[in-house]
């Protein structure tokens, strides 16, 4: 139900975005000032009882609805930093739309197998990662469902090197900074609507390798996200990156492979 309130419009190739603000990774930060209409709505309405069951229906809620938000940290808050923990107090927390402004976010997975998770009513514990790329920093917002409700719990901050990601977050921080130069296979395997006709047609085909911004609603700078639904990351040697977009429903897949210790976008999907 959550989803119906937020998922409205149309877009053409991409995903539309709106301007994201920049995020201090040591604070939580408050950018109510840049929350949309649909927000807006959101925040307005009590959240049905039934979103609690699937964990996506009850986050969109959690990053619209600032009553709610408080309403759902356990506090104190415990926030680990290494071998450090500091409790966060009720007045310290600020309201974090998380990727809301911007319009979409993005997942990580091995497979596609592992994609089906979201969909799933029997998750215990979810892990939601903002991901700052040019820091190598992740915080990950930890959520459990107990007694019918989903909380966050804790907050972790660590470095790549302790991410289950370590390798690909890595090279994503290079990818998205250098806009893919010299990791973009080319020419580009692409399936989804016809670039060049009609948005219905969908076609597998080739684009040029410069052309892989095309499908993105953005190149990130900094900040991308990655929910963990439960799935478990392996050494694998090959990732999907996806972006979905919030306000039109409409999803990017870039994935990749690594060869050795170089990792290289192979192909996009568009949905």
């Amino acid at each position: 139900m959550a989803m119906v309130a937020v998922t409205t419009g149309c877009s053409n190739k991409k995903v539309e975005a709106a301007d994201s603000p920049s995020v201090d990774s040591s604070a939580v930060v408050d950018t109510a000032d840049t929350v949309d209409s649909a927000t807006e709505i959101i925040a307005a309405t009590p959240m049905p009882k039934a979103a609690d069951q699937l964990f996506d229906d009850f986050f969109f809620n959690f990053i619209a609805n600032k009553k709610l938000q408080r309403n759902r940290v356990k506090f104190p808050l415990p926030v680990l930093w290494g071998h450090k923990t500091t409790m966060m107090q009720r007045g310290e927390w600020k309201t974090d739309h998380f990727f809301r402004p911007q319009g979409y976010y993005t997942l990580i997975f091995d497979n596609e197998k592992q994609m089906e998770l979201p969909k799933s009513t029997e998750l215990d514990s979810v892990i939601v990662e903002k991901i700052h790329l040019r820091k190598a920093l992740v915080e990950q917002y930890w959520f459990d469902h107990q007694e019918g409700h989903w909380m966050l719990s804790q907050i972790k901050q660590g470095s790549f090197k302790q991410n289950y990601n370590a390798s690909f977050l890595t090279f994503l921080s290079r990818f998205f900074a250098t806009g893919g130069a010299g990791a973009v296979k080319s020419p580009l395997a692409y399936s989804g609507p016809d670039p060049n006709g009609e948005e219905t047609a969908t076609v597998n085909t080739t684009i040029p390798a410069e052309e892989w911004t095309s499908f993105l609603p953005e190149v990130p700078g900094d900040m991308i996200y990655n929910i963990l639904y439960g799935q478990k990351y392996a050494e694998s040697d090959r990732k999907i990156l996806t972006f979905r977009g919030l306000a039109n429903g409409m999803e990017t897949q870039l994935i990749f492979k690594r060869n050795g210790n170089s990792w290289k976008l192979v192909k996009i999907n568009a949905y």
